[in-house]
């Protein structure tokens, strides 16, 4: 592999290990510190608003400024905000306020940060010489290797060292990713500007956060997508967040839910990594076909519930499907989305992924309480079908091989 797409990949990877570290080691130190559940649900719940907010502003800047300088930028905001937690408590002891304080912070750094190394991609695959296919491939699989490794990195980390300890760890994987970034040519980052987009008054974000939403309304595969990544997020949010944990409560085996888990993760690497060796083979129709099936099947097997290791397999095969999945969408997205309009429209996209996750927790909550385990399980598979089929029978998603050169898509 050459150095460009390895340095990129190697950032990318440090930064979703040190997210997949803090989701763990954050909420127990919360409550560690302050013994409340309540405040624990706090700080959680007000970094959500400044996360949306920051999702979809940054990205006008994203599409203003270097991309390779947007993304060293948020790793550092990331950082710091995980590396000010234990300096805080060295001082002056930490409190909820300090919790809200560099949550709402980091919430600044993060999803921005997702954004501006997913626009940043592009440029890495022309400059570097890598197939957009073995890229996303490689992408999605050492994603599922940082969901597997992070939290049991962190609890070791919590039951060696003490939680603020454990921070110092997080904070140190995103600044190693602003580092590796760094090493990226600066060239790369650069966006092409025509003489218009070169204008960038304060007066001109609303009319180019405008220009974004029309992009995702009248782009037809960009609202797709969206609409499958959002049910899908929805749908594995209810179910990782509450579906799961109480069935494995029910049956009195709640040890069984992280080896669920790891199944889903492990099944992503697999498909991830097969996607990234034969994906420029074959029919991408036949490989999108392949993966939403698979999510289905996955999710039958799963919300059937008949046996714990049948559950299993179900996740396996889940996870399997969104591996191959995740990456072809990627591929897509970089040949279906205008280079100069890419900051504010994965910027979005990106921004509902995160809204998602709590709306299906909460949803999924709501569903279990009033209709029961068995029903929330069925109607959160149904949504998540419901979404796959819309894809499949939508006209943009028929015809999906290359348009064009990537230096030549302005779409």
């Amino acid at each position: 592999m050459r150095l460009l797409p390895a340095t990129y990949l190697a950032s990318y990877t440090l930064s979703a290990l040190g997210n997949s570290i803090a989701a763990i080691v954050l909420p127990l130190l919360v409550l560690h510190t302050t013994g409340s559940a309540l405040a624990a649900g706090t700080v959680a719940a007000a970094t959500i608003i400044p996360a949306i907010l920051a999702g979809i502003f940054m990205g006008v800047v994203i599409d203003r400024i270097n991309r390779r300088t947007s993304s060293v930028f948020t790793d550092l905001i990331s950082a710091a905000a995980m590396g000010a937690l234990p300096l805080v408590d060295m001082i002056t002891g930490l409190s909820v306020g300090w919790f809200v304080l560099f949550g709402i912070i980091g919430a600044i750094g993060d999803v921005p940060g997702i954004t501006a190394r997913e626009a940043l991609l592009p440029a890495v695959i022309r400059h570097g010489g890598m197939s957009a296919e073995r890229i996303t491939g490689t992408r999605e699989a050492l994603g599922a290797v940082a969901i597997v490794v992070g939290p049991a990195a962190a609890g070791f980390m919590l039951t060696t060292w003490d939680g603020t300890t454990a921070l110092w760890v997080t904070a140190s994987t995103s600044l190693a990713a602003a580092l590796l970034t760094l090493m990226i040519p600066h060239r790369v980052g650069t966006l092409e500007r025509t003489a218009k987009a070169s204008e960038a008054p304060v007066r001109r974000v609303w009319g180019q956060l405008r220009e974004g939403w029309a992009e995702m309304i009248c782009n037809k595969f960009v609202l797709v997508t969206t609409i499958l990544t959002t049910s899908a997020v929805i749908a594995i949010g209810g179910l990782q967040g509450i579906i799961l944990p109480l069935y494995f409560t029910e049956i009195n085996r709640p040890g069984l839910l992280g080896l669920v888990m790891s199944a889903i993760a492990a099944g992503s690497l697999v498909g991830g990594a097969i996607y990234a060796v034969a994906g420029t083979r074959g029919s991408r129709r036949a490989w999108f076909v392949t993966g939403s099936l698979g999510s289905v099947l996955g999710l039958a097997i799963v919300a059937s519930l008949i046996s714990v290791w049948i559950l299993f397999v179900g996740a396996f095969v889940l996870g399997f499907s969104v591996g191959l999945f995740g990456a072809l969408v990627g591929v897509l997205s970089i040949e279906r989305i205008p280079e100069d309009k890419r900051g504010r429209v994965l910027g979005t996209q990106n921004t509902f992924v995160t809204a998602a996750t709590p709306l299906g927790i909460f949803l999924a909550g709501a569903m279990t309480e009033f209709l029961g385990l068995h029903t929330a399980l069925v109607s959160l598979a149904a949504l998540w079908s419901l979404g796959l089929l819309v894809a499949l029978f939508a006209r943009s998603m028929r015809s999906l091989e290359k348009l064009a050169p990537l230096d030549r898509i302005k779409r």
